[in-house]
């Protein structure tokens, strides 16, 4: 019997070394690890009055008692902003937040960058953590931008040899050369900006947090800092993005993971995490089908039945990558013969430009009137042609030999989004940040060489 207790023993003991090993290995490849995080916040109430001395004293002995004498509580006055949060983040590895607004992204960001702690659980993060959460806390109005560079980096955690190292990158990337030795007080918004991030991103970290501080400033400036943190997340350091614009989770990420009422509900490759995101979201819906047709768009000869954004297998869609290939696809019923009907497609941009219209050629050249019945119409927009961007189709089905009587139109949205994944590719990653203007984005023949004319 004895034996046998000792060798059940030494199995457990085997076992928990086994299992210590695994987990001292899988903390050691970590550089970011979770474990049931949590953050509970108290919702308005009185704060903390002052205390004496002697009752700060008869507090802190009476603390460890409190808990064997009541059980916490549910409290109406508190919310959990995190609830059980696990993860493991490798090194080098770009992770993007997603969520709506109070998911918990920032309040996650801050526990990592130690600006808070968690109620329950704990993580461990493992390096130098530098953080873009609110760009420009620390700057003093009344000194210059010399001396706020100075300041501002020494707050962040840079050594002034490091901050002297860096200063003319940090001065050219703001572009504020003539003011530099203006105080700071009498800077444009945008020129602050411009300082308060190019001091945060010249830190040398090894884990670099952002939040959603490139929402502001010009076009030309937040396209300048998006590649400034695409130059972060090729170095090889772990970055943690949160961002609400779709098409930067995709361009700089290797993983999302989707965070909805502080909890974490996905977590896997972008394509898919967006597109399950932005399924649901309201104006970003891949289809539109009315069962029911007196309720459906149109009028006593047509009526529109379903139209629907398809992938190349056919299935719906929200999300479509620049380089694939698309379809859009009407369904409607003729009601009435002896009428010549035509399907029509419109994509808009998101500042309402018309990017182009197509129509089915040969519903116009052929001569007989369509019988009654249910009719389906399918094109397909080809690849390397849309720029990554919002879009939303209208649909319409008009008289072939009155093109002023429009059967349906207008009353069909619906919308995708347009997206590339850039991830690890150098090129694209390039394309991506030089070519972002415009609706179009056509994949066009070049030939370059040498000249021999002078």
């Amino acid at each position: 019997m004895r034996a046998k207790c000792d060798h059940r023993l030494a199995t457990v003991a085997t076992n928990a070394r086994k299992k210590t090993t695994y987990e001292t290995k899988r903390m050691t490849d970590a550089v970011i690890q979770m474990e049931t995080l949590g953050k509970q916040f108290r919702i308005g109430g009185p704060g903390p009055s002052y205390r004496t001395i002697r009752e700060s004293l008869i507090g802190a002995i009476r603390r460890p008692f409190a808990a064997f004498r009541r059980r916490p509580t549910n409290n109406s006055n508190s919310f959990w902003a995190l609830r059980d949060l696990d993860m493991t983040v490798a090194p080098g590895e770009v992770v993007g937040l997603i969520g709506r607004n109070g998911a918990g992204k920032s309040t996650l960001l801050k526990i990592l960058a130690g600006i808070t702690y968690p109620t329950t659980g704990l993580a461990r993060v493992r390096g130098r953590v530098g953080s873009l959460l609110e760009v420009g806390c620390g700057f003093h109005p009344e000194l210059s931008g010399r001396e706020n560079i100075y300041l501002n980096g020494a707050i962040l955690g840079m050594k002034r040899a490091e901050i002297q190292r860096e200063f003319d990158s940090i001065v050219e990337f703001a572009e504020i050369e003539k003011f530099l030795d203006t105080a700071v007080k009498h800077y444009s918004s945008g020129m602050y900006l411009k300082l308060a991030f190019s001091v945060a991103a010249h830190l040398d970290t090894d884990i670099l947090l952002v939040d959603e501080v490139l929402a502001v400033g010009d076009a030309q400036f937040q396209q300048k800092c998006l590649g400034k943190v695409s130059e972060v997340s090729q170095s090889g350091r772990t970055v943690f993005f949160v961002s609400h614009n779709m098409q930067s989770i995709m361009r700089f990420c290797s993983r999302v993971v989707r965070l909805q009422q502080g909890r974490i509900i996905d977590d896997g490759p972008p394509p898919r995490v967006v597109a399950d995101y932005l399924q649901p979201g309201a104006g970003v819906i891949s289809q539109q089908e009315w069962p029911d047709i007196a309720t459906a768009p149109g009028d006593d000869v047509v009526r529109l039945r379903r139209i629907s954004i398809e992938d190349d297998h056919g299935t719906n869609t929200t999300v479509v990558d620049r380089k694939s290939s698309f379809r859009i696809r009407m369904e409607y019923d003729v009601l009435a013969s002896g009428h010549h009907v035509t399907p029509s497609f419109k994509v808009v941009s998101q500042s309402g430009i018309i990017l182009f219209a197509s129509l089915d050629p040969a519903s116009v050249t052929d001569g007989s009137p369509q019988s009654p019945g249910r009719y389906s119409s399918t094109v397909t927009v080809p690849g390397d042609l849309m720029n990554i961007g919002c879009y939303s189709v209208l649909a319409s089905v008009f008289n072939t030999k009155n093109t002023h009587i429009r059967h349906v139109y207008g009353n069909d949205v619906i919308a995708f989004q347009i997206v590339e994944n850039t991830s690890g590719d150098y090129l694209q990653t390039f394309l991506a940040h030089h070519l972002s203007g415009g609706a179009v984005r056509p994949a066009l023949t070049w030939q370059t060489g040498k000249s021999t004319s002078h």
